[in-house]
């Protein structure tokens, strides 16, 4: 399987499987999890980075016993709609799980995700260590949901 469209994304899932979302940065990698019927993304849990094969390893495991058989991946284009470094790095890690692993991979735009989720911890008045905690994979969540 390539990097497809989000629009083909749900053609290429069996019955019940659900979808990861990402939000991958340079320390961490969010995780969030969809629901069986693709309708609704929760937050499950933040990977510290190491290694990129154990990380995709982590990753595979816990999606294998999720029944996952798709990511969305953010996609970190710059405020103007431009592609930048973030985006080269980004593509890099999609095509490094390609090679580990045939599934179905989409991009999402993920402008503001964590200045929105941010604010609504905030409104929710979260302590700072709480926010630091969660905000990776409540971006995920965010960037899965908007997939969806």
């Amino acid at each position: 399987m390539a990097i497809c469209k989000l629009n083909d994304m749900k053609s290429a899932l069996l019955a019940g499987q659900r979808l990861f979302g990402l939000d991958v940065g340079k320390k961490t990698i969010g995780l969030a999890i969809s629901d069986g019927n693709l309708a609704v993304a929760s937050p499950l849990k933040i990977l510290w980075r190491n290694k990129f094969t154990a990380d995709a390893d982590s990753m595979f495991t816990l999606g294998d016993a999720e029944n996952v058989g798709g990511l969305i991946i953010g996609w970190p284009l710059n405020m103007d709609g431009s592609q930048g470094p973030r985006c080269d790095a980004t593509r890099d890690f999609a095509h490094a799980l390609l090679r580990l692993r045939d599934i179905p991979i989409a991009f999402m735009d993920e402008r503001l995700s964590t200045q929105a989720v941010e604010s609504a911890m905030l409104a929710a008045d979260m302590t700072r260590a709480k926010r630091h905690e969660r905000r990776d994979a409540l971006a995920a969540a965010w960037i899965l949901q908007s997939a969806l």
